[in-house]
């Protein structure tokens, strides 16, 4: 079998190592504030049938023996009325959060070429991923995160043992200060998106969907900010049909923050803005989405839908899922609820939908105190009670 990266604009292909980001023709187009040019996708091409097990890059033996992917899909009998609506619970991951999925490809990619130390900018859940699956193989890893990012996040990298950077700025800036950082050092980056293996580690969950599902679904709910989770979900479903696990491509939906609605925006429009993102969901707050030209490709290849929720019904949808599924979730976790609950209309009722809940509720407990409240008086006695 033969493994190359393609070039996503021009179709340049390239051979996978260490000094390939992205296609050296289309990035020297590059504008500032601006998605990202000639992101490289994995291809795989085969004259012989494949088991999925084949459809990742880098060898099994390269891979830590943690607790990563194969996570829960499961339905919960109060949330909703619609009989097949199933929740992908991603918060079972190593670090709780979705991003374990790219960070473990990562990690076996650097162990293949030896290298030791990995660096990238995020918002939290990708500096905790790679810190904690880093911490599993033996690697350094050097993050720059936000100084407005949660603390649990930031006491989870430094509890991993990473080396953690604060940026005096946001999540962009951050990046743009990761990746010259990787330069300088010539250190490998796991910049979402910038790095293809982190779209291609993402993808892992379409493959467990088919499994466990024995099928493809209807519909999927994605929470989507810089654009490489949705990537991965469309990059897994597209290896399934290329090599005929399935038949077709399910409809895929892209749920943004309204403070944070590039891919929003550039679906109706077709073009990218510069926009100041603000919303109480931080994993997918980012002013520039650096997958974006690549994920809006996808969106309108595959005809994809895209829908805004404010930050209230992120939220609600939060503290339903707590109340009646008795999941905790992060905020751009619920996105994909809110969003599905705002959409439940449109859907058939017997539709096979997923909701992919992308992170655990404890990695910010400052966004879920807005909506629950705190005992007010402290008791002696049982009599004290009102």
């Amino acid at each position: 079998m033969k493994i190359i990266y393609k070039c996503s604009q021009c179709n340049s292909e390239y051979e996978i190592k260490p000094e390939i980001m992205l296609c050296p023709i289309c990035s020297k187009d590059q504008k500032p504030n601006e998605p990202l040019r000639g992101i490289l996708e994995v291809v795989y091409s085969s004259d012989s049938s494949l088991e999925m097990d084949d459809l990742f890059p880098i060898e099994k033996k390269w891979f830590p023996k943690i607790p990563v992917g194969n996570t829960p899909l499961w339905q919960s009998e109060n949330l909703s009325d619609f009989p097949n609506l199933y929740l992908k619970d991603d918060t079972h991951n190593l670090t709780g959060s979705y991003k374990d999925r790219a960070s473990i490809l990562v990690a076996a990619f650097a162990r293949k070429y030896g290298i030791k130390e990995i660096v990238l900018a995020s918002t939290g859940n990708a500096a905790s991923s790679m810190a904690g699956v880093g911490a599993a193989c033996g690697l350094d890893i050097t993050i720059f995160l936000p100084k407005t990012a949660p603390k649990a996040k930031m006491v989870q990298s430094l509890q991993y043992g990473a080396k953690v950077i604060s940026v005096d700025g946001n999540y962009d800036k951050a990046f743009d200060l990761s990746l010259e950082y990787s330069k300088k050092f010539n250190l490998l980056s796991r910049n979402t998106a910038y790095n293809p293996l982190t779209i291609e580690g993402k993808k892992s969950v379409s493959l467990e969907l088919f499994q466990q599902l024995e099928n493809a679904p209807d519909y999927v709910f994605v929470p989507v900010g810089d654009g490489v989770i949705i990537s991965g979900v469309y990059k897994g479903f597209k290896d399934l049909v290329q090599f005929g696990f399935i038949e077709k491509m399910p409809t895929i939906i892209a749920v943004q923050a309204e403070g944070s609605n590039a891919i929003y925006k550039a679906l109706e429009s077709g073009k990218f803005e510069p926009i100041e993102s603000q919303t109480v969901a931080d994993s997918i707050a980012v002013d520039i989405p650096r997958n974006g030209y690549y994920a809006l490709q996808q969106l309108q290849k595959y005809n994809g839908k895209s829908i805004m929720v404010s930050d209230d019904e992120i939220l609600s949808a939060q503290k339903q899922l707590s109340e009646k599924a008795g999941l905790f979730s992060e905020p751009a976790a619920a996105s994909s609820y809110a969003g599905f609950l705002k959409m439940k209309d449109e859907l058939p009722k017997d539709a096979n939908i997923v909701l992919l809940i992308t992170g655990n509720g404890l990695k910010d407990i400052d966004a879920a105190m807005k909506k629950i409240k705190f005992p007010e008086k402290h008791i002696n006695s049982i009599e004290d009670i009102e």
